[in-house]
């Protein structure tokens, strides 16, 4: 996942794409919304980590790109360019998971999806 160039904050990636990836492990996707929103929708395999938790101290994967999603692609925007200020190799989920369901992909629900929070 290099880019070439000078950096210029975090790229985008399609929903299609980010669960292409995700799928075969080749990147981690991590939700940036609250709990309740993950509860009612989320990508199968996303870990939850809310935006304001959030820190140069968190603990995420430095040997797979990191895919950022939320909602609409507000928060994710704002995650990816944290993480990539902090060496991460991150991209956003271009649209979040309104651009997900449009495009078809699947979704889990409820509290009791083995996907989890991020520790």
């Amino acid at each position: 996942m290099s880019r070439s160039g000078p950096p210029t904050g975090p790229g985008g990636i399609t929903p299609a794409e980010a669960h292409r990836l995700a799928q075969g492990g080749h990147a981690l996707l991590l939700d940036v919304r609250e709990p309740e929103e993950y509860a009612r929708e989320h990508a199968p395999g996303a870990l939850l980590l809310p935006l304001g938790q959030l820190t140069p101290r968190t603990r995420l994967p430095r040997r797979r790109t990191v895919l950022a999603i939320c909602r609409s692609g507000n928060r994710s925007l704002v995650a990816a360019g944290l993480l990539a200020a902090h060496g991460i190799d991150v991209l956003d989920v271009t649209g979040g998971m309104r651009a997900w369901r449009q495009a078809g992909l699947p979704t889990h629900s409820g509290t009791g999806c083995p996907c989890g929070p991020a520790t």
